[in-house]
């Protein structure tokens, strides 16, 4: 088991550089956002004109309202397929395609024993999160509606469980999934220098991204996150993979969605 994680940590480790007395967490998550520029605008575009054309185009509306119906239907089975899907599937497969000549290998196979249920778990807590907000706040969508959803969900979910977390079980995997890792991440140094850089990067990135979703009815709004969420690792992949020095491996991507929540540098 160590050799397997140490192996993943020399093929897919995380970009949350150490924290020096001239870099601080604040520069760090500061540095992240702006290396995620690119992606993250071009995502926004793409998410915000899905948003123009559900509420001036019958043909788009009626389109996502399938969607939205969907998962209405299908419900548990639907988060859970369509995050691994977004999560891990999907980005495994580009990078199979795209960067390894459409060669799979072992290291795949070994990302997605991790990713596929660390994406399950983390799509039924986002999933969760959005109907807590709909009982919360009702889903008429009003900018003080949208407003306060996007405060919890910034500012309460991501700060408290889904930035931790995802620092938490990468850490446990990048070091041989040993429990005293587990504990060494348990602690204010760690949350201050990678959670806080995480969170930095990810306002950057998902405060527009929220305010988009949460102005979609309430069924489509995680079909939607788990849309913007594959794009968003697919363009990290692209971008990671396509700027990466030729002598290094490529950098494999698993950013959430939380969602990330992604603090990657290029």
């Amino acid at each position: 088991m160590a050799s397997l994680a140490q192996d993943d940590k020399r093929r897919a480790r995380r970009h949350v550089p150490h924290v020096s007395r001239s870099r601080t967490p604040w520069l760090i998550g500061w540095e992240a956002a702006k290396a995620n520029a690119v992606p993250a605008l071009i995502l926004q575009g793409v998410m915000l004109g899905l948003l123009i054309a559900y509420y001036t185009s019958r043909p788009c509306a009626e389109a996502m309202d399938q969607l939205a119906r969907l998962k209405e239907r299908h419900s548990f089975a639907f988060v859970v397929v369509s995050a691994i899907c977004a999560g891990s599937l999907v980005p495994e497969a580009f990078l199979i395609l795209f960067f390894q000549g459409g060669r799979p290998e072992r290291q795949n196979l070994r990302n997605l024993f991790f990713t596929v249920p660390t994406w399950a778990i983390d799509g039924i807590l986002v999933d969760e999160m959005y109907h807590l907000n709909a009982l919360w706040f009702g889903t008429t969508v009003t900018a003080s509606v949208v407003l306060a959803k996007i405060c919890v969900d910034q500012f309460v979910y991501n700060p408290f469980l889904a930035a931790p977390g995802e620092v938490l079980i990468y850490e446990w995997k990048d070091h041989g999934f040993s429990w005293a890792s587990l504990r060494r991440a348990m602690t204010w140094n760690s949350y201050r220098d990678k959670v806080i850089p995480t969170l930095l990067a990810t306002w950057a990135m998902w405060f527009p991204m929220m305010a988009i979703i949460y102005s979609l009815p309430y069924p489509l709004q995680f079909p939607l996150f788990t849309l913007a969420l594959s794009l968003w690792v697919l363009l990290l992949i692209y971008m990671t993979n396509k700027f990466a020095p030729r002598t290094a491996p490529p950098p494999l991507v698993s950013a959430t969605r939380e969602q990330n929540e992604n603090a990657r540098t290029l």
